[in-house]
């Protein structure tokens, strides 16, 4: 069955970004988001356990919310008030929910990337 994961690396200091928040949600036809789920990333900067898998995983589509700013702050880098990224929003679609969908975060203050990964 399928799954959903993530991986999250700090390019301003080069290593995974270690303890950064994000949260998943699954958007309704109307836009609605619905909270699945929450955490931190492990000292890789990966999700301990796949976000979703199997039946969990449905088509459609998601939003992953990374805490950028708070996790730099962390860090001990100055940020301007308001930061030019707080918080980074990924949102995404699944249409095969039996495949893998694995979607990293490249993040520093100042910009950021996402792929579909393996």
């Amino acid at each position: 069955m399928g799954r959903l994961t993530t991986h999250a690396l700090d390019t301003a200091h080069g290593c995974p970004a270690a303890g950064l928040a994000y949260t998943l949600y699954r958007l309704d036809a109307a836009g609605a988001r619905q909270l699945l789920a929450h955490g931190h990333t492990n000292a890789d900067g990966r999700a301990d356990a796949p976000l979703l898998a199997d039946a969990a995983l449905l088509a459609g589509v998601y939003e992953l919310e990374f805490a950028a700013g708070d996790y730099f702050r962390r860090r001990g880098v100055t940020l301007p008030e308001p930061p030019f990224l707080d918080v980074v929003s990924l949102r995404f679609g699944v249409a095969d929910p039996a495949g893998h969908y694995h979607v990293p975060l490249l993040v520093s203050p100042w910009a950021y990337s996402t792929y579909r990964g393996s």
